[in-house]
């Protein structure tokens, strides 16, 4: 296939925390590669995922929700990592919630504005609406916000028009060869996605109890025969976060393993052995030291 027929282009997946941006990007590579959870700020650092089909390589980049609240440390490293992706892109996908306009949702518009790139609406969990007929004046209203490149009601969850979302963005991937091999899926090493996956399932369980205070670092990652041994060290903040976290006899910690393990099994194609510890870690989360130690350094 000649080169000139082939296309190649970044595509940032902007927005607040917590309106669908990582479920988005799995459904859109139909793999997992980004963790979601109900919590918001589920995603700290920026994930590129990396879809290879015929002429046209998409590589999306999933960033932290931008958010105005970023008085420690490391909601300030994901402001920066959302902001860094917007600036370093052929296009923006902008993922709003429904019928929601928030603050932080015009935050986010203004830094896509700065940016000065073409950029598709998203309006997402379309499938939730209990009032169908607010779905047009809301689209209206957005219209007249921004010259948007196009805007698409989507239902990441259901699949709802993703392909049509799709067909939008490769109309602005510019003519160029693939920055990746195209069995690549995505820039992030197998340890960084099994640290990524124990969070998952800490943040799945625990949200409530353990809203955002907890880091995984994996120690061990070794193939052993047919076996992957992991080993992962999860870092809390307090005491008392650690006894949540392992629970009654161990029966927290051991749940969250099983389901972690279920995931990298899959993921890695592999019977996995996995190992978690906790470790309190007093302040990391507001230390930028700590936060370089634990991997918060890609921006």
């Amino acid at each position: 296939m000649g080169a000139e027929s082939r296309r190649c282009g970044y595509v940032a997946i902007v927005g607040r925390p917590n309106v669908g941006k990582s479920t988005l990007l799995n459904h859109l590579l139909g793999q997992k590669i980004s963790i979601t959870s109900r919590k918001p700020q589920t995603t700290r650092h920026r994930v590129l995922g990396i879809k290879t089909e015929a002429d046209h390589q998409i590589i999306f980049v999933d960033t932290p929700g931008l958010h105005r609240d970023a008085h420690k440390a490391i909601n300030r490293y994901m402001n920066r990592a959302a902001s860094a992706a917007i600036r370093d892109v052929d296009l923006v996908v902008f993922v709003v919630d429904r019928t929601a306009w928030t603050e932080e949702d015009a935050m986010v518009l203004e830094q896509v504005k700065q940016g000065g790139l073409p950029c598709l609406l998203a309006v997402n969990k379309v499938d939730l609406l209990e009032d169908k007929a607010s779905l047009l004046p809301h689209l209206q209203m957005l219209a007249a916000k921004a010259d948007f490149a196009a805007i698409l009601p989507v239902s990441a969850l259901r699949q709802h028009n993703v392909a049509e979302l799709e067909r939008e963005i490769l109309k602005f991937l510019p003519q160029s060869d693939h920055f990746f091999p195209e069995e690549q899926i995505t820039d992030r090493s197998q340890r960084f996605l099994a640290a990524e996956i124990v969070r998952e399932k800490i943040m799945r369980q625990l949200g409530e109890e353990i809203p955002y205070a907890i880091a995984v670092e994996i120690e061990e990652f070794a193939l052993d025969g047919d076996v992957l041994h992991i080993s992962a060290l999860i870092f809390v903040e307090r005491k008392g976060q650690k006894k949540i976290l392992v629970g009654d006899g161990g029966s927290r910690l051991r749940s969250i393993g099983t389901d972690a393990r279920r995931d990298m099994e899959l993921l890695f194609d592999s019977k996995v052995m996995l190992r978690l510890w906790v470790k309190v870690k007093s302040g990391w989360s507001d230390d930028e030291r700590a936060l370089r130690s634990l991997g918060y350094d890609d921006v």
